[in-house]
């Protein structure tokens, strides 16, 4: 968290003085504890996979992301251990991060059996996760872009927000228990990119950190359509016509 803290020269600050770029902290997946917190009974560690989820706030519309979202688990064979509500300071983020505030939840979700592989174990929450997502985003609700899920892992979690990096720890008091403890840490703030800074942006993302130089496919596309000009007519590779520069624009 201290050196998450001496990372604020890498970001910006909105208007209200409080909102960052984004900021956040990838750990490993604290067993111990959410054998203590959580109210349901928990697998062995690595039998299992964890995520901390945004949801919208409003609670009808909440509840038709939680249930989307259970739907999309069973159909996958996966068993629903349980859903703990993350304890958060929402005093914390600043005046235009708090406007998009999502609520927070962590989802606990088990193998089929324990026969089946860390492989397929894997594929099954990533699909359950990507049929959520597109519902969800596909849906009618005023909030869908408040649904997010940092992290769906069975060995790391992500805690992150539109926060400064010194208020990760005030707003996810998690992070504050001595109980909490890892082997690793990652940490970064910024956002990526050419976008604007949101809450499901903030850094790190569900594998890695990156310092902000990955550019989008529509502004790649967008930047060869501006140069096509610039290409000879005559072919640019050698004698194959087939590779106009037309082409290889598109």
């Amino acid at each position: 968290m201290e050196i998450l803290e001496r990372l604020e020269h890498r970001g910006a600050v909105s208007a209200d003085g409080k909102t960052g770029d984004g900021a956040g902290i990838l750990i490993d997946i604290p067993h111990a504890f959410f054998k203590e917190v959580c109210s349901f009974e928990l697998p062995e560690q690595g039998e299992y996979a964890v995520g901390n989820v945004f949801f919208p706030q409003k609670q009808n519309q909440r509840e038709f992301c939680i249930k989307v979202f259970e739907e999309n688990i069973n159909k996958q064979g996966l068993k629903l251990l349980g859903w703990r509500d993350v304890p958060v300071n929402r005093s914390v983020p600043g005046r235009i991060a708090a406007e998009t505030e999502p609520f927070v939840k962590q989802v606990f979700i088990a193998k089929e059996s324990k026969e089946q592989s860390y492989f397929d174990f894997n594929l099954k929450l990533f699909i359950a996760r990507k049929i959520t997502e597109h519902a969800i985003i596909k849906s009618k609700l005023s909030e869908s872009k408040f649904f997010y899920v940092p992290s769906l892992s069975t060995k790391i979690i992500i805690f992150k927000g539109l926060l400064m990096p010194m208020d990760i720890s005030l707003y996810y008091s998690d992070l504050m228990d001595p109980r909490v403890v890892t082997r690793l840490a990652l940490v970064h703030q910024r956002f990526s990119t050419n976008t604007f800074p949101t809450w499901d942006l903030a850094q790190p993302f569900r594998y890695m950190c990156h310092n902000g130089e990955i550019n989008t496919l529509r502004g790649n596309v967008s930047r060869m359509f501006s140069e096509t000009r610039t290409f000879r007519k005559r072919n640019v590779w050698g004698r194959d016509k087939k590779y106009s520069s037309y082409r290889i624009a598109r």
